[in-house]
């Protein structure tokens, strides 16, 4: 057991709570491998994990800097910067909102388009290289259970409960 796990480690081993504190740390661990694998991953289209991220979130559909900030759980600010540069790049542009006169919405250019196709060529055969010794539902087991997660996580911040209720 690390340092970390000890430190965080609640004086109830077997029960959910120990098992969730073990699931977070290794998301943390995990998160880290992820951006560095996706670093590596947009590197030769000019990306970074984070710009992949931003650019990603409106391949489908345009979105405000805030709503993609709220899609990715991610900071407004932090998507602002990361926007500003990728529109200096010319690999997305802000266009009118009509249900919002300042807030512009993101989307991709053509060149946009084309990096986030190449990238996701890369990410498609590295996903196949990191998932052949899981199962399809292995996999989608792991993600129902992290979307649990997330939403417990997002009601409670809704309700300003910031997860820190002794009671709950």
């Amino acid at each position: 057991m690390s340092a970390a796990s000890r430190r965080f480690r609640h004086h109830d081993p077997g029960t959910a709570s120990e098992a969730f504190t073990d699931l977070v740390l290794e998301v943390f661990r995990v998160n880290g491998r992820l951006l560095a694998a996706g670093d590596r991953l947009a590197a030769p289209a000019g990306l970074t994990s984070a710009r992949w991220q931003v650019l990603g979130a409106v391949e489908a559909a345009p979105l405000t800097v805030a709503g993609i900030a709220r899609a990715m759980g991610l900071a407004r600010q932090s998507v602002q910067r990361i926007a500003d540069l990728l529109a200096a790049e010319g690999v997305i542009a802000f266009h009118e909102n009509p249900a919002h006169r300042r807030a512009k919405l993101v989307a991709p250019t053509r060149r946009g388009r084309e990096v986030l196709a190449a990238v996701n060529r890369l990410q498609a055969v590295w996903a196949h290289h990191v998932s052949e010794a899981m199962t399809a539902g292995e996999l989608e087991a792991a993600a129902t259970i992290l979307r649990h997660i997330r939403a417990r996580l997002e009601a409670d911040a809704a309700e300003g409960a910031a997860g820190n209720d002794e009671d709950s």
